[in-house]
């Protein structure tokens, strides 16, 4: 039988696990300053409070962590409710602890004796409250982000089915017409033209790397400059220091320059000149294309998609973080890539 598949939210990766926490001091910080509370928070009541909160919060995301697979097996109404009332349970068990501690050792920092199942009761529904809520948070985000995941491998799916025949038959035949005048040009051309296609078969299949991306501008330029000669010219500006190993979704940059080519320069008579320009700024890696072009009409639907499938692909792997523009002014057309650097 398939295994269950695994809908509950994932509670494993660090970032959750710090925004569970962050939300368990939330709710003390807030219990602590309500209406009428105030005067009876003393420091050492806010710290137990406060560690008791992590406790649960920390126990909670752990055995949802572990427990991800099991509770999957128990049906989407079982999996939710067994989901939600384990950090209830969680909670319960913990109050009853710490009630019975600050008991024997006279703190008064909990509720008196006559009141342990007020304070244990009102430590449960709280987390049920927040439980609920934090869960459907992160169900929503999970769901979110496997939509976006989806989205870019279909739209990297799409866009390896998108060699244009043309553009291949162009190469053929301009490698045929070399075969023999200029065996050696084309030999080359065979080579950048397999590196193009090794690339855009392995589009879905991990990343690569900044130098690799400009490595396959530089093959592609290479087999448009023996169909366009004279009229298509090339000027790049790279520093010194640019981040060459950083990871980045494969095909991020050749179709920008597939595009500055085929719907500028090659639909200009006189040609023209595509700039290919990087610079850092401020932790930041600034990568853009420009290049001369005719008024837009309506811009080809497939320069419109390949845009779209590189800005969905930057989202689902860098976030917010990542912004791509472009715009058309003065007869140029410039896109332009902004990307964090990690370190």
């Amino acid at each position: 039988m398939p295994a269950p598949r695994i809908w509950l939210p994932d509670l494993c990766r660090l970032p959750r696990l710090a925004v569970v926490l962050g939300v368990a001091q939330l709710v003390v910080l807030v219990l602590a300053l309500a209406p009428g509370e105030a005067g009876r928070w003393s420091p050492q009541r806010f710290a137990v409070a406060s560690v008791f909160a992590w406790w649960v919060a920390l126990t909670s995301a752990v055995l949802l962590c572990k427990l991800r697979a099991p509770l999957a097996r128990l049906g989407r109404i079982g999996g939710i409710a067994a989901a939600w009332g384990l950090p209830v349970a969680v909670a319960a068990l913990g109050a009853l602890l710490v009630h019975e501690i600050d008991l024997g050792l006279g703190y008064g920092l909990s509720l008196p004796a006559e009141a342990r199942g007020e304070f244990i009761r009102a430590c449960a529904l709280l987390t049920a409250l927040i439980g609920a809520v934090a869960l459907r948070y992160f169900y929503v985000t999970d769901q979110w982000q496997a939509q976006v995941q989806a989205q870019a491998k279909a739209e990297v799916q799409a866009l390896q089915a998108r060699i244009r025949p043309h553009f291949l038959f162009n190469s053929m035949n301009t490698i045929a017409s070399l075969i023999r005048r200029d065996p050696a040009t084309a030999e080359r051309a065979v080579e950048d033209l397999a590196e193009l296609f090794r690339a855009a078969l392995g589009a879905g299949e991990g990343e690569s790397t900044l130098a690799e991306e400009l490595a396959l501008i530089e093959h592609y330029l290479a087999i448009e400059r023996l169909r366009l000669g004279e009229r298509l010219r090339e000027r790049w500006s790279l520093p010194a220091d640019l981040p060459r190993d950083m990871r980045l979704p494969r095909l991020i940059l050749q179709p920008l320059v597939e595009n500055a080519v085929l719907h500028g320069v090659a639909r200009l008579e006189q040609g023209g000149e595509v700039r290919i320009e990087a610079a850092l700024d401020a932790g930041r890696l600034r990568l853009s294309v420009t290049n001369p072009a005719p008024p837009p009409r309506e811009r080809d639907s497939v320069n419109g998609h390949a845009q779209e499938s590189i800005r969905q692909r930057l989202a689902y792997r860098f976030g917010a973080k990542a912004r791509m523009t472009a715009d058309y002014r003065d007869g140029y057309y410039r896109c332009e890539l902004l990307l964090p650097i990690e370190t």
